[in-house]
């Protein structure tokens, strides 16, 4: 909402507003109004009156969005520009403004008598043609109440007399109140009128809930023969000159068997606490004025007339009877008036003006002649006529006057002198506040001022009022402003003015010098800028909040891959401060690869186990397995992790991996895999593997593959206490006795197996020898073809009983001394 007040308080009394069809006004375009809600109002003198108004403009014009720059009451104009009535000396802490959503109202408060008037609405936008005033306006009226005696009648000591309590502005079914001498006197009435019995005295009248503003007082006495005559009713004067107003006055010479004296007399054009106050007592009149009579013929001198002399003068007389105050009631209405030098036309032509001046004032003299000065002498001739047409140099001033009245020129005219410009706050202007630029130069006519903004060589208009006003100032409204006055006789420009707006930092924009890939070692420079007035103090920090730099750029000279991460600086000045992140991606070859086995205890044939490959590298690494298999390699798998299902004894051994990116590739250390099993089924040996000699020796050897190592023990068939442990049995001094089933036990910590082996003590020839051998062969076979098929088992089963048959006969034909051994391996 805008708010503009020329006083800080105020008390709003409504006594009256008439109202009146609503009237729409259309000025220019067809989307530009001004619509007042009344166009006649009136007010009682020293009310409120509010009057009401609506204003409408286009939105858009030519792509370009209007903005209302100003808004303004007025009801007079000076050299044709409208006056503000907040700079109106004669509103001075009377006026309100107030607007919101392009609904307006003024409010005046204390009304005085002359602020009847047409009062208009003006809006100005940032459009051309921008200025518009909403026509005709309102008419206000403003009037006193008035106390007016219509009959009265004298009888013996008193008098009987009809009043009347009346204005142009009453309220609505109005109470009236009746006062003599100040004091309540007979009972309210609903009409204005009231007859009474009266005694002499001053009698006034209010309207009930406005006791504040009674009417002017009247004198009503006992008889006829009270009077004061004006000369003349309606007098002017010009501002410096001297008046006469001339009266008589008359009274009573008896009364109530007493002569009548005037005790005092006097004059008065204002009152206070109801009572006359005298001009010779006044200080606006002191030394101004003198009063002169003779003969109850009376003279009031005013000399060095003001413009504030214009009022209603009347005339007063007290005498010695009771109530014997009397004033003459209409008074003379004195308008004191300037000489002014008008502009009618004017045409620029170079350096100077072609002008046609008119001396003028509602208050000449018969048949004047006119005096023209230039810079305050006289200058062309003297004429009759009040117009005059020369060329006028924009450096001089001009003035007029009337023959014999030359000490009381007009007010001269000239050119604006240089303007002055000012600013408010004349402190720092901070982003957001109100600030205010004012133009002003001595000039008459008044000047109209022009703001300009300066861009490059190409400045620009941007307000047409003597104040720029920027309600919420932004930092883009820095710069160069200058204005220029100008009337019809000259312009003038004035100096620069510079507009430096303090704002706190916007967001700052950070930005990092390598925009590609950030590789490690390379030198990173991350730089923070932000738009700040006082200029702003920069910080970098880590996201941890760690502090890194007090400059706007940090730098790292070689940078690693730990520097990857989130940072932020801060942009800060006495106004305030922002902050914005950046996030770094160093890219960085692979590290050296870490391998890893899971599970991490000892790896068991048949489990699962997982080999797995890690690197640090930007980008991410691709890797690949090997298991050390001579040169070249085995390749395995291009694969982070390497994974045995069911892991094989034949599966371990050495392994490694390589992790490789585009910008290097590296080599892991190698991984042991140890794949423990339990024993495989065992063999078995013996030496000497030919004819073994009856108390020779014979070596029995019994191997397994296993992991860990197995442990063994030897077993003969039918005795319960092992034969001996370790992976060789040795029987020394070997005899028939020893013959029998032989076997031996694998163990570790995964399982065991057991292998037999038949050994046979014979003699005889060789080669039942070796079919004992062959036998002892084929027992192990036997064994295997089981889990082959039935048809190999059934070959194999009559094998055997040839083979036993033949191995029957070799026993009974063989000697003590020759003995034949044969090892065969079964399956436990």
């Amino acid at each position: 909402m805008r708010f503009h007040a020329a006083a800080s308080g105020f008390v709003v009394v409504l006594l009256s507003v008439s109202v009146f069809l609503c009237v729409t006004v259309i000025q220019g375009q067809s989307d530009r109004r001004v619509t007042y809600t009344s166009t006649q109002i009136c007010g009682i003198k020293r009310s409120t009156v509010e009057i009401h108004c609506t204003y409408t403009y286009p939105s858009r014009i030519k792509n370009k969005i209007t903005t209302v720059n100003n808004t303004l009451w007025f009801t007079k104009g000076k050299n044709n520009a409208p006056v503000d009535l907040l700079t109106d000396s004669d509103y001075t802490g009377r006026v309100l403004y107030q607007c919101e959503n392009n609904k307006c109202t003024l409010t005046i408060t204390d009304l005085r008598l002359r602020d009847s008037a047409v009062y208009k609405f003006r809006f100005t936008t940032n459009q051309p043609g921008r200025k518009h005033t909403g026509l005709p306006g309102v008419t206000l009226s403003v009037t006193d109440l008035q106390m007016q005696v219509i009959r009265s009648e004298p009888r013996q000591d008193s008098t009987w007399a009809e009043v009347k309590c009346q204005s142009s502005c009453l309220p609505d079914n109005p109470t009236f109140i009746w006062y003599k001498n100040g004091q309540k006197t007979w009972r309210e009435t609903t009409s204005p009128s009231h007859t009474s019995k009266v005694n002499t005295g001053d009698y006034s009248c209010a309207v009930k809930g406005h006791e504040n503003f009674p009417s002017s007082t009247v004198l009503i006495q006992g008889h006829n023969d009270w009077r004061v005559t004006y000369t003349s009713t309606q007098i002017c004067g010009i501002k410096g000159s001297t008046v006469e107003i001339r009266y008589t006055y008359t009274y009573p010479s008896r009364m109530n068997n007493i002569i009548t004296s005037v005790n005092k007399t006097l004059w008065f054009t204002k009152g206070k606490n109801n009572s006359p106050v005298d001009l010779l007592t006044d200080s606006d009149y002191t030394g101004r004025v003198r009063y002169h009579c003779e003969n109850n013929k009376c003279t009031l001198t005013i000399t060095d007339l003001r413009l504030r002399d214009s009022a209603v003068y009347k005339f007063r007389f007290i005498t010695n009877q009771p109530g014997g105050s009397y004033t003459g009631e209409c008074g003379v209405t004195l308008s004191v008036t300037d000489l002014q030098m008008q502009v009618i036309r004017s045409e620029r032509r170079q350096d100077s003006t072609w002008a046609e001046v008119k001396c003028q004032s509602s208050c000449l003299p018969d048949n004047p002649t006119f005096i023209w000065y230039k810079n305050g002498q006289k200058t062309w001739r003297e004429t009759t006529s009040p117009s005059h047409e020369d060329n006028f140099n924009s450096t001089d001033s001009y003035s007029c006057a009337v023959k014999g009245h030359e000490k009381f020129p007009s007010p001269p005219v000239y050119a604006p002198q240089l303007p002055s410009v000012s600013v408010s706050p004349s402190a720092e202007i901070v982003e957001g506040s109100s600030v205010t630029l004012t133009c002003s130069s001595d000039a008459n006519p008044a000047a109209n001022y022009t703001w300009f903004k300066q861009k490059g060589q190409d400045p620009k208009i941007i307000h047409q009022q003597p104040q720029l006003v920027f309600g919420s100032i932004q930092s883009s409204d820095s710069g160069q402003y200058y204005c220029r006055a100008a009337n019809m006789f000259g312009r003038r420009t004035s100096e620069y003015m510079s507009v430096n707006v303090k704002y706190s930092p916007k967001i700052p924009f950070v930005s990092v010098s390598d925009s590609a890939d950030i590789i490690e070692g390379s030198s990173v420079i991350l730089t923070c800028s932000s738009d700040a007035n006082p200029i702003a103090q920069y910080t970098w920090y880590m996201k941890n909040g760690n502090l890194l730099g007090t400059e706007p750029q940090h730098v790292f000279s070689s940078i690693e891959a730990s520097d990857s991460g989130e940072y932020y600086c801060t942009a800060a000045n006495e106004l305030g401060r922002r902050s914005e992140y950046i996030s770094i991606d160093v890219k960085h070859a692979p590290q050296l690869p870490s391998v890893s086995v899971s599970p991490s205890a000892e790896i068991v044939e048949g489990s699962s186990v997982t080999l797995t490959c890690s690197s640090d590298a930007n980008p991410a690494a691709n890797y690949t397995w090997y298991k050390e298999n001579g040169n070249p390699d085995l390749q395995l798998i291009s694969k982070q992790q390497l994974v045995f299902s069911s892991i094989r004894s034949s599966d371990a051994g050495h392994y490694y991996c390589t992790a490789e990116n585009k910008l290097g590739r590296r080599t892991s250390e190698n991984l042991s895999i140890n794949v423990q099993y339990a024993p495989k089924p065992p063999s078995v040996s013996v030496s000497p593997s030919d004819e073994i000699v009856k108390g020779s020796s014979v070596n029995l050897t019994c191997s397994s593959d296993a992991n860990p190592a197995a442990n063994y023990t030897w077993y003969k068939e039918n005795e319960d206490s092992p034969k001996a442990s370790g992976q060789n049995f040795t029987i020394s001094d070997i005899r028939p006795e020893h013959s029998g089933n032989y076997y031996c036990e694998a163990q570790n910590t995964r399982g065991r197996q057991n292998s037999t082996l038949y050994l046979i003590v014979v003699a005889g020839k060789s080669e039942k020898t070796i079919l004992a051998l062959a036998f002892s062969l084929l027992i192990p076979l036997l064994v295997l073809t089981l889990f082959v098929s039935p048809t190999l088992v059934l070959i194999m089963r009559v094998l055997s009983i040839s083979a036993f048959r033949s191995v029957t006969a070799a026993k009974r034909d063989a000697t003590e001394e020759q003995v034949k051994l044969k090892s065969s391996n079964v399956r436990a």
